[in-house]
């Protein structure tokens, strides 16, 4: 939505984690031919989280997840440096999120930035209701009750998500088990996976595609 709000765009890029559901890139493929624009994919050597975690023996902590250090910051920033032109960033954040906007601008202040979403008062139920006023199928993760289109098994996802995690992909959940004893640490504080109770977290609020005020005036401005 991001995209299709902007004018202009120069390049449209996408980090790939080989831990996305593969529909992401189902959706990936969707936009591409409503923007009528490429999407450059790029992606790290390490090619998934398991990778990451089994090289530097970290999970997760209080400066964040080290696969999304490795596996998308350091991928964008391998390919700031070769470029010689200002930059100005477009990004995702949506009309609840002017705090992360406001962080991301203090820590990247060599770039511009631009938050289509939040100039728009957009919030994350709009994105979803116009994607289907597009014709754009959201990816299948939401339709699952997840609130985010992140890898499969989230290293920073809680209890609730990590149990339904449990029982929508039973292998990624014993994989990640096996992997927190090899390393030492867990993805949720004070709590291997293996020890987790299967009835503890509290469900996260589910997106539902919406088309309010806001996306209607969204739409509007494109026609």
């Amino acid at each position: 939505m991001a995209c299709y709000l902007t004018k202009d765009l120069d390049k449209i890029m996408y980090c790939h984690i080989e831990n996305q559901h593969p529909d992401s890139l189902r959706f990936l493929h969707d936009c591409e031919s409503v923007l009528g624009r490429e999407i450059e994919i790029l992606q790290s050597r390490y090619k998934n989280v398991q990778s990451v975690i089994e090289q530097f023996k970290y999970v997760n902590g209080p400066y964040g997840a080290k696969c999304t250090e490795v596996l998308k910051k350091r991928v964008r920033k391998d390919w700031e440096r070769q470029q010689t032109e200002p930059l100005t960033y477009i990004w995702g954040y949506d009309c609840t999120e002017e705090h992360r906007a406001e962080r991301l601008r203090e820590s990247m202040p060599e770039f511009e930035h631009e938050f289509p979403l939040i100039d728009a008062g957009l919030t994350k139920d709009d994105c979803h209701g116009i994607c289907s006023e597009l014709g754009i199928k959201r990816p299948v993760m939401y339709d699952l009750g997840y609130p985010n289109n992140n890898c499969i098994g989230c290293v920073k996802g809680g209890m609730w998500y990590w149990n339904q995690i449990r029982k929508d992909f039973p292998e990624v959940f014993d994989r990640m088990a096996k992997l927190e004893r090899e390393v030492g640490y867990s993805c949720i504080k004070g709590t291997f996976l293996d020890e987790l109770d299967p009835k503890r977290g509290r469900k996260s609020k589910e997106v539902m595609p919406i088309c309010g005020i806001a996306c209607e005036l969204a739409l509007e401005g494109e026609e």
